[in-house]
């Protein structure tokens, strides 16, 4: 509860919950995703059970009020053994459901308050949601030891920490002539147009840097189209940046991944970042902005940039062909790290364990 449901056509959480939810179906256990997708007609997918609920279309409400639906009909129609909520703004549906007697686990995401479409009342929403989820939850989890470490220094509370997974893949590239590219002829980002992922600054660099070979930018922003508007300013008339909008064929983006140059990854205030494990699944070198977040994932391995030229002078080194050994390494690195921390069937384990603790001890 809490995504915009599967098919998974939007990001990590939605991802996740498709990952995990056919995997426990698989397993035995009857699985009900709640989907905010309008139009949507399907009700079974992978074992799951969908039930399409409504949502107010703005950015403040959307998903609060499309959880506040969910939990509703959970309450009335499913009461189900086990409810995991994902994402802290939902925190203030933790109470319903305790009264209700369902014992609930609720997923924090990233640190939503520092993210610029929150800025404002939504930021203040955010700070409050999060102290709720993590006073009322009766299991918080957490997707990177980095997250739970800030809570339990914020706040004095253990989380359990479960992580994302993705696959260990070496796409062709038969289908990048869709996008008139080729294998190793460009460096690629994919992520939401929001500024805490940094793409303007990925832009400046490169547009500063010595390298000729293409920047390819995937992604949009349904609630920031004012800061899609300032990146796409800033690679207006070099014919080297290519915007592609978002995404959602998945065998196209794993095409793209495996046979980038590198992947840029920007993302500051998230925690474990799905496209991140995508990227390194699929063997792509990482370039990625210098938080605990990104530097936990790849276990330190990879190029890191932060303030100042330091993008610019990676791509410089790569231009000049000083970064070839390296590269060719952190390709395998990479993927080894995907295939020893990051799979899909131990994340399911992880949760399986939990979910079956919750049921076993009911609501606290």
């Amino acid at each position: 509860m809490g995504t915009r449901g599967v098919p998974a056509r939007h990001g990590g959480f939605e991802t996740a919950v498709e990952e995990i939810g056919k995997r426990l179906a698989a397993r035995g256990y009857e699985v009900t995703v709640y989907c905010r997708n309008p139009g949507q007609r399907i009700t079974q997918y992978e074992g799951m059970k969908l039930v399409n609920a409504p949502a107010i279309r703005h950015r403040l409400t959307e998903t609060l009020s499309h959880s506040t639906a969910s939990t509703a009909h959970a309450i009335i129609k499913e009461h189900p053994h086990v409810v995991l909520l994902l994402n802290a703004g939902n925190a203030p549906l933790l109470k319903p459901l305790k009264l209700a007697g369902i014992p609930t686990a609720i997923h924090l995401d990233g640190l939503e308050s520092k993210r610029e479409k929150w800025r404002g009342t939504g930021a203040k929403y955010y700070r409050w949601a999060e102290k709720a989820a993590i006073r009322w939850g009766q299991e918080v989890i957490a997707d990177a030891q980095a997250i739970a470490d800030y809570v339990k220094k914020t706040y004095g509370r253990d989380c359990v920490v479960i992580p994302y997974g993705a696959e260990v893949i070496n796409p062709p590239s038969t289908r990048l002539a869709e996008l008139q590219l080729s294998a190793q002829s460009y460096h690629l980002i994919v992520a939401r147009f929001e500024p805490e992922n940094h793409l303007l600054e990925a832009v400046h660099a490169y547009r500063a840097s010595n390298e000729t070979r293409q920047l390819v930018v995937v992604g949009s922003a349904p609630y920031s189209q004012w800061y899609v508007d300032k990146v796409r300013a800033a690679a207006r008339g070099d014919v080297r940046i290519k915007f592609t909008g978002a995404i959602y064929d998945q065998e196209l983006l794993d095409q793209l991944y495996g046979n980038a140059i590198t992947y840029i990854h920007g993302h500051s205030v998230g925690g474990t970042n799905p496209s991140l494990l995508r990227a390194m699944g699929a063997g792509a070198p990482v370039l990625a902005y210098d938080v605990e977040f990104n530097r936990e994932v790849t276990a330190n391995q990879g190029y890191f940039w932060g303030a100042g030229d330091q993008l610019k002078e990676i791509f410089n080194d790569i231009a000049a062909g000083n970064s070839a050994d390296r590269l060719a390494e952190l390709r395998g690195l990479s993927q080894r790290r995907i295939q020893s921390a990051y799979q899909w069937d131990s994340v399911t384990d992880q949760y399986e364990a939990l979910i079956n603790s919750l049921a076993n001890h009911g609501v606290k």
